[in-house]
């Protein structure tokens, strides 16, 4: 049976359709009605591949299904990639969809996009990664990643003990919210830097003796590992901005035969990272949940189609450390615990 939108949720203008090769358009029907007889949600996140986003679009879809709502699914080609978001936005908007839910690639440059979008009456959410500023949404879901830095930084802390930090910093891109706050929060967990969470520049003790953005990639985080390892052979330990860049780190200390004297702390807590952690080849994570994330989401998108109920603020979804050995006064998961919870639902 068909059944029309609520005054608020009808659209007012349309955005027209770019055609871009960058910008994968998925379309999932939660019923088999067609997507014009049905309340349509947009997910837009920063890549097609990288695991927590596959992740994140099956939380999505899941909820997506249970609520019989439409759930369209774009991204960029690639972390940083605001025109790729951008294009997948206004083919989501041209298909219908009333509420968008994104985890920006560019947290500045998708503003005015948002800042439009919400002008002609459209829900914005941002998952995982804020927009800044932080209220150019209607709503954040996402993990605390300040305190996801602090848990992995206090855990290097301890597992140092007495020796004195050298550390390799893989990082995201300049300027971006998340990745300066997972940053500055690892050396804060560390005791070597009081930046603040609401900082999006990266602090640079004197302990960070290398530095290089990564944008996720773990071919890229391998390259910078390599070069680190040439101009600062006293590493002792490696932050890496997420999983896939601490692989790439992973895979350069092995081939330069340092996987056992250098340890790596990093941000994710997918399976797949768990059980680097269980194997050794991470020391911790900082396990986070975008499956959470995308199913609070699509539930506040079909609250406001429903009433015209918007959320506000931050909603945290929380995040936990998953590390392979236990250290005094240090609260962590197992890998067998961490692998049981790994980016489901905390």
């Amino acid at each position: 049976m068909s059944r029309s939108l609520p005054e608020h949720a009808r659209p007012r203008t349309r955005f027209a359709t770019l055609a871009v090769g960058a910008v994968a358009l998925l379309a999932f029907s939660a019923c088999s009605r067609a997507a014009g007889d049905t309340a349509v949600i947009g997910l837009i996140t920063k890549t097609e591949t990288n695991p927590f986003f596959v992740k994140m679009k099956e939380g999505a879809q899941q909820a997506a299904t249970a609520n019989a709502v439409t759930l369209l699914v774009g991204a960029g080609r690639s972390d940083g990639d605001n025109a790729g978001q951008v294009a997948a936005i206004e083919n989501q908007v041209a298909a219908g969809a009333r509420v968008i839910l994104i985890s920006p690639s560019d947290a500045k440059a998708i503003v005015p996009t948002i800042t439009k979008l919400r002008n002609d009456g459209i829900l914005v959410i941002a998952l995982d990664s804020p927009t800044d500023p932080i209220d150019a949404t209607d709503g954040f879901f996402g993990s605390d990643n300040y305190r996801a830095g602090e848990v992995i930084g206090a855990y290097a802390r301890a597992r140092l003990g007495a020796t004195a930090p050298k550390i390799v910093t893989i990082d995201l891109l300049p300027g971006h919210p998340t990745g300066a706050q997972r940053h500055n929060g690892f050396l804060k967990g560390l005791g070597l830097t009081t930046n603040p969470r609401e900082s999006n520049e990266n602090a640079a003790p004197a302990e960070v003796v290398c530095s290089g953005d990564s944008i996720g990639d773990q071919a890229k985080a391998q390259t910078v590992m390599e070069n680190c390892l040439q101009s600062a052979p006293s590493t002792n330990v490696v932050y890496a901005i997420n999983e896939p860049s601490a692989a790439g780190a992973y895979n350069a200390l092995v081939k330069a035969g340092r996987d056992k004297d250098v340890f790596i702390v990093t941000v994710d807590g997918g399976c797949r990272g768990v059980d680097d952690v269980a194997a050794g080849h991470f020391a911790a994570t900082a396990q986070q949940y975008p499956l959470r994330m995308a199913e609070l989401g699509v539930q506040a998108g079909v609250e406001f189609l429903r009433s015209g109920k918007k959320p506000s603020g931050f909603t945290d979804t929380g995040v936990t450390l998953v590390a392979g050995e236990k250290l005094p006064g240090v609260e962590s998961l197992t890998p067998v615990e961490g692998a049981a919870r790994c980016w489901g639902t905390k």
